[in-house]
């Protein structure tokens, strides 16, 4: 078997990932698959030459380079243990737990920046309860369950930038600061403890790193929405808080965008 790396520079996301596994699903010659997003680098390993690999992965124009051919023995592990099925499960269900608080709590005081990290939380949410309904199925069914959360974020981005503009438009309420950093809190600590799981789980394969990526976006919307509950209250504007909900809900239509992609 051979061990041939990969450079794929514009590959920073899951979406990306999950393009290249179907550009590559069909060639019998590729027996397993190494992401790693973070350093913008894949290990394919594979019989005979591996030119076709990297004439197919050049069509996805995500600025590929063939850096080094080796020989090797390692055997790629493909199964999908019970221990990481628990793991996405966690998330999963913290994840919808705290689009629900957000939710709740966004509605009552009146903060856009809630709402929009609810929604975000949501559409992770049926990401990941889709993916698990996903494993072990056929290609077919893989692609439409993609093309479904992909239609399902649109829509969430949609409707959020509507009332983001609606709310821009007319006289509103200030937002209840002190509810946005409470809840913004409970959210970012619930995130941060499932990134530590994911994190000491140390798996390289698609769904976790997935999952990994996915959870650290949400810390950093977390943060924003501290952030903008303290410009709220410093400013006495609601504008801040309109922003991170616009910004929010740029992301999710961003991942949309990404999904609907590597659905086609």
């Amino acid at each position: 078997m051979e061990k041939t790396i990969f450079n794929i520079t514009k590959m920073d996301c899951p979406s990306e990932e999950q393009l290249i596994r179907m550009k590559l699903q069909d060639f019998d010659t590729v027996k397993g698959l190494e992401f790693d997003i973070a350093n913008r680098k894949l290990d394919v390993y594979h019989d005979g030459n591996p030119e076709p690999i990297f004439l197919a992965l050049g069509t996805l124009n995500l600025n590929t380079t063939l850096v080094s051919t080796e020989k090797s023995n390692f055997v790629v592990e493909t199964d999908t243990s019970n221990k990481q099925r628990k793991l996405l499960w966690i998330v999963l269900i913290i994840n919808f737990l705290f689009f629900g608080l957000e939710m709740l709590f966004g509605v009552f005081s009146g903060s856009m920046g809630l709402v929009a990290d609810s929604l975000d939380m949501l559409a992770d949410s049926v990401v990941y309860a889709l993916a698990l309904i996903a494993v072990g199925g056929t290609i077919a069914l893989k692609n439409n369950i993609a093309r479904f959360a992909g239609y399902f974020q649109v829509l969430l981005a949609i409707i959020g930038f509507v009332e983001v503009i609606r709310r821009c438009m007319g006289i509103e309420a200030m937002p209840d600061f002190k509810t946005m950093i409470v809840v913004s809190v409970l959210a970012l600590i619930a995130n941060v403890f499932c990134l530590y799981l994911l994190q000491k789980n140390k798996s390289k394969e698609a769904h976790m790193q997935a999952s990994m990526i996915f959870t650290s976006n949400d810390v950093i919307i977390n943060s924003g929405v501290i952030v903008a509950g303290l410009l709220v209250n410093w400013l006495n504007s609601s504008y801040p808080d309109l922003i991170i909900g616009a910004i929010v809900f740029v992301i999710v239509a961003r991942g949309a965008y990404r999904i609907l992609k590597l659905a086609k």
